[in-house]
């Protein structure tokens, strides 16, 4: 008997390995404008074997022979269904349709609604640009960076401050990818306004934790902006035309419908015009220039079923300047990019990028005839490959390689006093950073997935080129000057070699909540150097070399996510833990301006930062938005530095809350707003005084790095949207809306600094410097056509 029944169990066996299988794939789009819609769903109806679209909307899925009901969904559209005799590899492209709702049923589009419950994310947010479109912004433009700012554990240090920083990390730890270019500086006009253009965005994912092993390069997070790739049905003109500060304008269409398309768009600021006519000819600021623009474009050529290529570039800068003084600054990218189907199974996509960022610094006095001019740039070139391979419905692996070429010039100065000109002038460094890494998602069990996968960095810090050698000194003192070696053409003069594990799990309790937890090393050779409390566009990199190693991170996190009422409601809880070693720093009294050996100014220490992050977000109804709050605390350990002991890092804010509300009133009129409430970040203040000369030097006698905190940071923001009747002839939209930043005129200090009491030798006073501190109201007009 018990022989008959092995006989039975492994027949058994092998008739299920046996059981013949095949694919169904292809493309998932809007059927309103041929854009790929990226996390769209395609699953069997009645199960839980399902596979997301990828970046470019390509989806593969495996099921057994026989006949199949497939659904395929996004929220926001309407689910598609269609019954398929599947006894054979079926290509299939879906279009969907966006969803008529009632005004109580107004949903936020985005992704598959249970996907927080389903998916081994965490730590990631996906934005939809329609979702950011809603959120009241500074001078009333949609801002993609400031939207993300909004979200659990990202923060910034104040209001005119470039960039974002995540989880405590410094801004230049954050991987900035638009169309997969890496962006260095992401902020037009000193942080006021990101370098993103709402009308060419499509797609925003922010990856703070359980980073996948397809990134690398930063430590701390992900910012992976995706653009439009055009109308491909019919010809469309978007803009805005805003006050008082800047307009916009997108145009986009089909070059050949449905095969291939393209869109172009751009901004220019004109608060310098509008102010010109009304200065004095006499005034200083008569010629002063304050502007920024940029241009973003991109193109796309279905060739045939299998091959797709695509070209994408922006181009931005922003200018800034009076009589005898000039500085402007930005961004270059560009991408190409070809996605090839091997066949049901296997996609690749092949990219070519090119990234420089690069400023200028000129003052000028002709009078006495004394000049002097700065410039520094960093460039990258990089080729990369990215395969998926959708071996089956429970393993998902992706794999590819890439090499990024580092070309970055600290400075090239140039002074000119009378009849003397002096030169300074840094020797380029070059890096090469190769990388290749392998991941699967893994379906376990019906409840239990993992993502796990390795990455591996090799960096060479190569000549033409000088590394110099230290000799040994006191903590926090420079370091002197022991020898110097010269390094020709591509000669390898220090290598690095990282391996960086990864891995998500995700256990569904219920088809509403599930636990998470995640791990992920990271190496970065590519830091920032600054000591001043904000990061600015004069910021210099510098990559690793023989003296400065690798910044690396090791981060840990768990989380609880639950969904209510049909998943209108998504909740979480996430607690994480991240341990950062080489982290830069530098001396005191530093010297990084126009520096050759600067490797003697500066320290690498450790670094940490742990904390809870809560997050409730509404999906569906008149009333949309989320409520975030962060408690947190990031620390610095530097030999030499604040008595050997861990202090508060620049970026600590204890405490961060966050809420963003819309609510939809009638189907013409909208209304919402955003309210801030931030722990203000820490600074070194002094506990005494040296007066030479009654004359007060505030000094603090502690040796304490960031011993106090400057106050805290509050803000409301309002904003109320009006949609003209649609023209059905002409099939025009047009829209105005009305915001107010900094609705109840708080003065929120940006820094905190001393001085000598005005009238009094002996006393010394405490002074807030606030970049806005007055209500900030605002008008744009929108169409589309």
């Amino acid at each position: 008997m018990k022989l008959r029944l092995l006989i039975f169990l492994s027949f058994f066996v092998l008739k299920s390995f046996s059981q013949e299988k095949f694919s169904i794939s292809g493309y998932v789009k809007d059927s309103k404008n041929g854009e790929s819609l990226i996390g769209a769903t395609v699953f069997k109806l009645g199960s839980n074997v399902g596979a997301a679209a990828n970046e470019y909307g390509f989806f593969s899925l495996t099921l057994p022979k026989g006949e199949h009901v497939i659904a395929v969904s996004l929220i926001g559209y309407k689910t598609f269904t269609l019954s398929v005799n599947l006894n054979k590899n079926i290509t299939k492209n879906y279009e969907l349709a966006e969803e008529s709702k009632q005004l109580d049923e107004i949903v936020v589009t985005g992704e598959a609604e249970d996907k927080n419950i389903k998916s081994t994310e965490m730590g990631t947010t996906k934005l939809d640009i329609k979702q950011i479109n809603k959120i009241p912004a500074l001078f009333g433009e949609v801002d993609v960076v400031r939207a993300i700012q909004m979200l659990p554990g990202v923060t910034t240090v104040g209001e005119g401050a470039s960039g974002f920083n995540v989880r405590g990390g410094n801004i230049d730890q954050n991987l900035i990818l638009l169309d997969e270019a890496p962006v260095y500086s992401s902020s037009h006009l000193f942080g006021f306004f990101s370098v993103f253009n709402p009308d060419a965005v499509k797609d925003v994912k922010l990856i703070k934790g359980g980073i996948p092993s397809q990134y690398g390069g930063r430590v701390s997070s992900i910012l992976d902006v995706r653009m439009k790739e055009g109308n491909s049905k019919k010809l469309s003109v978007n803009g805005g035309i805003g006050l008082p500060v800047f307009s916009r304008l997108s145009i986009e269409g089909p070059i050949a419908k449905d095969k291939a398309s393209f869109i172009i768009a751009g901004r220019r600021s004109y608060i310098d015009a509008l102010v010109k006519p009304f200065v004095k000819s006499t005034s200083p600021i008569k010629n002063a220039i304050f502007y920024f623009y940029d241009l973003t474009a991109k193109v796309n050529w279905r060739i045939d079923d299998k091959n797709t290529v695509f070209a994408s570039g922006y181009l931005g800068r922003d200018a800034f300047g009076a009589p005898g003084f000039k500085f402007n600054w930005g961004n270059t990218t560009g991408t190409l990019r070809w996605n090839h189907i091997f066949n049901n199974k296997l996609f690749m996509n092949t990219t070519a990028i090119y990234s420089n960022y690069d400023y200028l610094l000129d003052f000028k006095q002709e009078s006495n005839n004394q000049q002097f001019n700065w410039t520094s740039q960093i460039i990258n070139y990089s080729l990369k490959n990215d395969f998926s391979y959708y071996a089956n419905s429970k393993n998902t692996i992706r794999f590819g390689a890439q090499a990024l070429f580092y070309d970055f010039l600290p400075y090239n100065a140039t002074g000119k006093f009378e009849n003397t000109t002096i030169k300074f002038k840094a020797d380029k460094r070059y890096g090469i950073e190769y990388s290749a890494y392998v991941g699967n998602e893994h379906k376990i069990r019906p409840r239990l997935t993992m993502e796990y996968g390795v990455r591996v960095s090799v960096y060479n810090y190569i000549g033409k080129g000088t590394a110099y050698t230290f000799g040994d000194t006191l903590a926090n003192e420079e370091l002197p000057l022991k020898s110097s070696k010269k390094y020709e053409n591509g000669q390898i003069m220090q290598a690095y070699v990282n391996p960086e594990p990864r891995l998500s799990v995700n256990y569904v309790i219920n088809s509403f909540s599930s636990i998470k937890a995640s791990y992920n090393r990271m190496a970065q050779y590519l830091q920032l150097i600054s000591n001043t409390a904000a990061s600015t566009p004069l910021d210099v990199y510098t990559l690793a070399t023989n003296n400065l190693k690798p910044l690396l991170a090791d981060q840990g996190s768990v989380g609880y996510f639950r969904n209510f009422k049909d998943n209108m409601f998504e909740t979480s809880v996430e607690l994480y833990y991240k341990y950062l070693q080489n982290q830069l720093d530098y001396i005191d009294n530093a010297n990084l301006f126009i520096n050759p050996t600067v490797e003697n100014q500066l320290v690498q220490g450790l670094g940490r930062a742990y904390g809870a992050e809560f997050y409730v977000k509404k999906n569906k109804g008149k009333l949309t938005g989320w409520i975030s709050y962060t408690l947190s605390k990031t620390e610095r350990l530097v030999n030499g530095i604040s008595n050997d002991k861990w202090f508060l890092s620049r970026y600590d804010r204890t405490h961060c809350l966050n809420t963003v509300l819309t609510y939809e009133l009638t189907n013409r009129w909208s209304v919402s707003t955003n309210f801030v409430l931030l722990s203000g970040t820490p600074a070194t203040f002094p506990n005494s005084k040296i007066s030479v000369q009654n004359f007060n030097i505030p000094y603090n006698t502690t040796g304490t790095r960031n011993n106090y905190r400057i106050p805290a940071y509050h803000r409301l923001d309002l904003g109320a949207t009006y949609n003209f009747k649609k023209n059905e002839t002409r099939k025009f939209k047009q829209n105005i809306v009305i915001s107010v930043y900094n609705a109840y005129n708080r003065r929120n200090a940006y820094s905190v600094y001393f001085r000598t009491k005005q009238g009094s030798t002996f006393e010394t006073e405490a002074v807030r410097f606030s970049v806005i501190g007055s209500i900030v109201p605002a008008l744009t007009y929108n169409f589309n056509f």
